[in-house]
């Protein structure tokens, strides 16, 4: 009897065992189902944004910098791309010119990016500025992390003329029209404006677009930017940017998706800048140019004649050809923009009006166009235009004997616009 019991016993613990271990698996399913899918998609973009580095670079300014393959930067995960050979060298660099032989005023181009400090990348490399989790946290979503948000438009307005309205920006800006622009240039002063919401940015930048239609545009974009929700701090950065359906599904800023071909082991797009302008004191200005090297790309140079790299072919379709408007000037992005107040506090430029001039306001100078005569000069027609004028506004400054210079920015609200 005895045996009988400690048999039906065992049997007992047996059967226990047996319960919690399948238990203890169904908890493991559990917890592995319930595991923030989050999680996972964020670690997914992650490895697909930081490639393998050969060596990195820890900069002052917080950022980490890491030396990628040349060959395997993010431009080529596009299949477009896959076969693309690229390109080093320009097949045609127009001459920069500059502040003093424009007979502008003087102003430093001893602008540098503050990685640089740090150390270099080796040859064959290029330098991508690390993206961290908490840079995908605070994005609105995953799939549009990197890229501007989509424009929404005043249907009032035409896209042919270049000035068209927005409900979510305001823009500041000399534009010139036509059919067959293949560059622009200009000389931004490099200031840091102050941006008063979490998800509003700020830029001083030149554009080159093409439209695709009605309210439908493709736009290559070069300049400096200050954009918390993108880099996580408030800090001056050179950037770049494209799209080929006004924002909607395609580009985004420098790396960030596929794209732009990037040749230069020495800059960083995304990278801090410095020093930078202060208000009656030294003014600091970057040289930034965009143009066609009449096989389909588009390169970007700074600094007078150092090329950073190119927009290809196989991103864009009517800038294949040509441009037909250059934009020069300042955007803030804002939900607080266009709206009933209070107007949002985000500043352009300097973050002081137009009229402040030289030393107060931001400005453009040695402002130029490319056409098909390969020739830099100063466009025939142009117009300035600020959609919230009280709030930002412009300045073209034209004086006889004298290059013009085109003044823009403002403090965004005040009491003409609160």
């Amino acid at each position: 009897m005895k045996g009988i019991y400690q048999n039906a016993m065992t049997k007992h613990k047996v059967s226990i065992l047996l319960v919690c271990v399948f238990i203890s698996l169904l908890e493991f399913k559990v917890e592995a189902k319930t595991s923030p899918p989050l999680e996972r998609e964020i670690e997914a973009k992650l490895r697909l944004l930081n490639k393998p580095a050969v060596k990195s670079i820890k900069s002052e300014d917080g950022d980490i910098i890491d030396c990628v393959e040349i060959y395997k930067q993010p431009a080529f995960d596009l299949p477009a791309l896959k076969n693309h050979r690229i390109q080093m060298v320009p097949s045609f660099l127009p001459e920069s010119e500059n502040s003093s032989t424009a007979g502008v005023f003087n102003a430093s181009s001893d602008i540098f990016q503050t990685w640089q400090k740090s150390g270099s990348c080796p040859d064959e490399t290029i330098p991508i500025r690390r993206i961290r989790k908490e840079d995908l946290l605070r994005a609105d979503s995953l799939d549009r992390f990197g890229r501007k948000p989509p424009e929404v438009f005043d249907n009032s307005t035409s896209i042919m003329s270049g000035i068209v309205e927005v409900t979510n920006r305001s823009d500041a800006y000399l534009v010139a029209v036509g059919y067959n622009f293949i560059g622009g240039q200009a000389n931004i002063n490099v200031w840091n404006p102050r941006v008063d919401k979490p998800e509003d940015f700020t830029t001083a930048q030149l554009w080159l677009k093409a439209a695709n239609g009605d309210n439908n545009f493709e736009s290559i974009e070069a300049g400096w930017i200050v954009n918390p929700t993108l880099y996580g701090d408030h800090r001056t950065r050179l950037f770049v940017h494209w799209t080929r359906d006004t924002y909607n599904k395609t580009g985004c800023f420098d790396l960030l998706c596929s794209g732009f071909v990037h040749t230069n082991k020495n800059i960083v797009l995304g990278g801090t800048l410095g020093p930078i302008s202060s208000p009656g004191g030294q003014q600091y200005e970057l040289n930034y140019a965009i143009y066609s090297d009449n096989h389909g790309k588009w390169w970007l140079k700074v600094k007078n004649n150092v090329p950073v790299g190119y927009w290809p072919a196989e991103i864009v379709r009517n800038l294949q050809h040509s441009a037909s408007l250059v934009q020069w000037g300042g955007q803030v992005f804002s939900y607080g923009v266009k709206t009933d107040p209070p107007h949002t506090g985000t500043q352009m430029g300097s973050g002081g009006p137009a009229g402040g001039r030289f030393g107060h306001a931001s400005y453009m100078s040695t402002v130029r166009i490319i056409d098909y005569s390969l020739k830099l000069k100063y466009p025939q027609i142009v117009g300035a235009h600020a959609s919230e004028p009280d709030c930002y506004n412009t300045l073209n400054d034209v004086q006889f004997g004298k290059d013009p210079v085109f003044y823009f920015g403002g403090e965004g609200r005040n009491p003409h616009c609160p």
